[in-house]
């Protein structure tokens, strides 16, 4: 089954490069955006009144000044989506205190230690508390994973509030986050702990973690825990691997619930905030600019990675080592490459590239004069023997590399425009 942003990339390509906008294509389109929806585990009478809201400013609104009627539809759908998973939320970087609560097997714990690793990322000292007494070895794995990014972690005691109130006079940071025990259900006795916890903390956060695979569950469970303790924000876990993601973010902006994280892979890095304008354009193909932009600040030095010159579609080899070998510092590239807005898919085979592989890539291009490296068209045949020759790797794997370096330099003219220009529409339309 493909996911919701390859079945929404599809449509946005529909609605490109459809000769006319009529009644007929906006039907067309409606149901293909019906079915995406639909396959994500979107409720089903939200997405009949989303697609009634489609087609009709489809086939009643006139297109902004200069935009084409195929731009207008793209603007709508865009627009119309943004909708349905509401306002995210930002959690402010200054002192606070911030209580954890979910139900068991939602990623929770895990989620404290990347909160945590968020939070030094932007030059703050946090600090942990495991309050989860229920979990046998709840406390040594979230203080491994908090020995491994330098954070202080406090616990291994029996009662939750003892914990958090020695805690609270024992550690030194300036975000402290607690972490509490999960339950199968939200059983009476769970809704007491929080509520103790929640009266001895006086958090100024409030955050649940959801398992995004739940799909339209997250919104019982967020209505739930909501009317418990009152929930400041949400962070969805597992959003980069589930088809049921647009269920839970859909089914959690029903309740009123703000979303303010996203979990997106398994490393302590993979927690970025919730923008939903972004996160709906990186679904359409538009990229997520702003979020990249973030990434690359805290992740590289200055000058590492020249962000304009990637938007641009620069491309020599000289610059693809250099880009990649800094994008490895933000990421899986696929992760990466969903935020930097193109007009065409890139091939799955252009992901592939291990750090190992990267190396062998570095090695053959120490092998290259300097025109070679800033015009790889000239190498022929005999170049490439001589490259191979002077790598120490062969004829094959120097052509591989000039193979990617195509197939990369290809999806780059995205960037530029191209038959469907996204940057252009995002700005047109001020996205």
């Amino acid at each position: 089954m493909p996911d919701l942003g390859s079945s929404l990339r599809a449509v946005v390509k529909k609605v490109a490069r459809a000769g006319r906008i009529d009644a007929r294509t906006v039907d067309d389109i409606v149901k293909d955006v019906q079915r995406a929806l639909l396959q994500a585990d979107v409720n089903v009478e939200l997405v009949m009144q989303l697609s009634s809201k489609i087609r009709e400013r489809a086939l009643k609104e006139k297109p902004s000044a200069g935009a084409s009627p195929r731009e207008h539809v793209i603007k709508i759908i865009y627009e119309t989506l943004v909708e349905i998973i509401g306002k995210g939320v930002d959690v402010p970087l200054k002192e606070q205190k911030i209580l954890m609560v979910g139900l068991h097997g939602s990623g929770k714990t895990t989620t404290v230690a990347k909160l945590a690793r968020f939070f030094q990322r932007k030059g703050m000292k946090p600090a942990v508390i495991c309050a989860d007494t229920y979990r046998p070895g709840a406390y040594d794995q979230l203080k491994q994973l908090c020995e491994r990014i330098g954070v202080s972690c406090y616990g291994g005691e029996k009662a939750p509030l003892k914990i958090v109130k020695d805690g609270m006079k024992t550690l030194k940071g300036d975000v402290i986050i607690v972490d509490t025990a999960g339950r199968h259900a939200l059983e009476k006795d769970l809704i007491k702990e929080m509520k103790d916890l929640d009266a001895l903390l006086k958090p100024d956060q409030k955050i649940l973690v959801l398992d995004a695979a739940i799909g339209q569950v997250a919104g019982t469970q967020a209505m739930a825990f909501n009317d418990a303790i009152g929930i400041t924000g949400v962070i969805l876990t597992k959003m980069d691997g589930t088809a049921r993601g647009g269920g839970a973010l859909s089914a959690v902006a029903e309740t009123g619930a703000p979303i303010a994280f996203m979990g997106t892979g398994e490393t302590l890095e993979d927690l970025e905030r919730f923008d939903p304008d972004g996160y709906i354009s990186r679904l359409l193909g538009m990229g997520d600019i702003k979020s990249l932009i973030e990434k690359a600040e805290e992740s590289l030095a200055e000058g590492e990675l020249d962000v304009e010159a990637v938007l641009k579609g620069r491309f020599t080899l000289e610059d693809m080592y250099k880009q990649l070998e800094a994008i490895g510092k933000l990421g899986p590239l696929k992760q990466v490459m969903q935020k930097v807005p193109l007009g065409m898919e890139v091939p799955e085979d252009a992901y592939e590239v291990t750090k190992d592989k990267l190396k062998k890539y570095k090695v053959i291009m120490d092998s290259m004069t300097d025109e070679e490296l800033k015009e790889p068209k000239i190498i022929g045949s005999s170049r490439i023997k001589r490259i191979a020759l002077g790598s120490g790797t062969s004829t094959e794997n120097v052509r591989e590399l000039l193979k990617y370096h195509k197939m990369m330099q290809t999806a780059m003219k995205g960037l530029r425009g191209g038959k469907f220009p996204m940057r252009k529409l995002m700005k047109k339309f001020k996205m």
